[in-house]
């Protein structure tokens, strides 16, 4: 190899590992925000389980006030609606079972 081709090599080696270097720290800060995130989340998981089924059962109130009162539903409304009851049935039910999918997800993404 030329001495030329050496130092190409060498540089673009420097620049890439100086690239790495500049943003490295905001990685391990992004995940020290995430773990400590997921921390106080687990905390206050119960309110946040009660406060969804507080809005579920608003949102289920709302279209039984308004198909006594003759308005149409929207269909998109009906389905988001079974949609995060579903969700949130799953989460109350089996947390083991949904931590394991999304961390099953989170590793395939990665790779």
């Amino acid at each position: 190899m030329k001495k030329s081709g050496m130092l190409a090599a060498a540089g673009a080696l420097v620049s890439a590992l100086a690239t790495l270097s500049c943003c490295l720290p905001f990685g391990f800060l992004a995940a020290l925000g995430a773990a400590g995130a997921a921390v106080y989340l687990r905390s206050v998981g119960p309110w946040l389980l009660l406060l969804a089924v507080g809005l579920l059962g608003v949102g289920f109130y709302q279209v039984r006030s308004g198909l006594r009162c003759g308005v149409r539903q929207s269909k998109l409304g009906l389905v988001l609606l079974a949609f995060a009851t579903l969700i949130v049935l799953l989460v109350a039910l089996f947390p083991q079972v949904i931590a394991g999918v999304l961390a099953d997800l989170g590793g395939k993404s990665g790779q």
